[in-house]
């Protein structure tokens, strides 16, 4: 019998790659999301990609509920990966209260219903930025954890502080956390990849959208950073490499492999590339000239990070395959079919 994973903001960004990965891994998928930042028809797009349609519920985690009349039907879920969150840096600033009540009720929500139904293994979908402006390079999970720079980001690491927290009170409990630094990219089909809504917060969808005239110019914010051209740099890691590395820790988790039951994982390339280099690349892929200008710096912005993955490719047998021209390729091939 297929073990059956539950998947929260499973129509999302990243959420999708990993539903395709688990399904391609002979996991049965249950999903739920509130469509608020995704579209149902992307449930349509991973059952063309895979062959197989997940189940899909349309929750707002914030109703308790709803969530328990959903899992009350779902009773043999053997794990939970939880990716739903409202994740624009700039509108958690304007709106940090609600994105403390999305992300931390959502949470606790989804934890509270999983130890009634006695599921115990927990994937957390969290985020470099918990590392803030890192004093040393390239960061490892040892490196301290600093208070964000955004409401979004505070959500992560109060996030990660809760399961912390909950792994000392339930010794039963198997949670993993993964620190993604920078996803970009898309599936190979070209049937599913990052569409945020509005003017994107991200460099890659930013820098799609500009080359397909849906924006007039990237912004470049700053050219004056202590590094290489000026540009600050990131670790960017393609999106299906991240996706697998969730069915890792998945695996893990099933076969009772954790050392501890609150483990922390990097995802990341360990290569750190600047935002010239990243558009000089894309360039280079498109064979396109794209406009942009350099501006002002962004208040929050560090200079430089980029991972040390090498506890995950220890503990998770896990290491990210792709390299930046094939991400990008990728991002550019799902933007120009989006647009058609």
């Amino acid at each position: 019998m297929k073990n059956k994973v539950l998947v929260t903001g499973g129509c999302g960004y990243i959420g999708s790659h990993t539903v395709v990965e688990l399904i391609d891994n002979n996991f049965e998928v249950v999903i739920i999301d509130d469509l608020s930042n995704s579209n149902k028809k992307t449930i349509d797009n991973i059952e063309q990609i895979t062959g197989v349609k997940p189940t899909f519920c349309e929750c707002d985690l914030k109703d308790i509920n709803h969530v328990r009349n959903i899992l009350k039907y779902n009773k043999d879920i053997k794990a939970t990966i939880h990716f739903a969150a409202y994740k624009a840096v700039g509108e958690s600033v304007e709106k940090p209260l609600l994105y403390y009540q999305n992300n931390l009720i959502s949470l606790i929500n989804i934890l509270t219903t999983q130890l009634e139904r006695g599921n115990t293994n927990f994937i957390f979908s969290s985020s470099a930025t918990v590392y803030g402006n890192p004093k040393t390079l390239p960061i490892t999970e040892n490196n301290e954890t600093q208070r964000p720079f955004s409401p979004y980001g505070n959500t992560k690491k109060m996030a990660e502080e809760i399961l912390e927290d909950l792994s000392k009170a339930h010794k039963k409990t198997n949670i993993i956390s993964l620190r993604y630094f920078n996803p970009i990219g898309a599936h190979q089909s070209g049937l599913i990849g990052e569409l945020p809504n509005g003017i994107p917060n991200n460099l890659m969808p930013y820098i799609t959208q500009t080359a397909v005239g849906l924006r007039d110019k990237l912004s470049v914010y700053g050219n004056d950073y202590p590094t290489k051209d000026g540009t600050p740099i990131r670790d960017y890691i393609h999106v299906v490499d991240l996706a697998k590395a969730h069915v890792k820790a998945l695996k893990r988790q099933l076969d009772n492999e954790q050392d501890k039951n609150f483990e922390i994982f990097n995802l990341g390339t360990g290569n750190g590339y600047s935002v010239m280099e990243v558009i000089k690349t894309f360039e280079e892929v498109s064979k396109m000239k794209l406009n942009f200008e350099i501006v002002q710096r962004r208040d929050g912005d560090v200079p430089k990070l980029f991972a040390n993955a090498n506890l995950a490719e220890e503990k998770l047998n896990w290491k990210a395959e792709s390299d930046l021209k094939e991400m990008i390729a990728s991002a550019w091939k799902w933007e120009q079919k989006v647009r058609t």
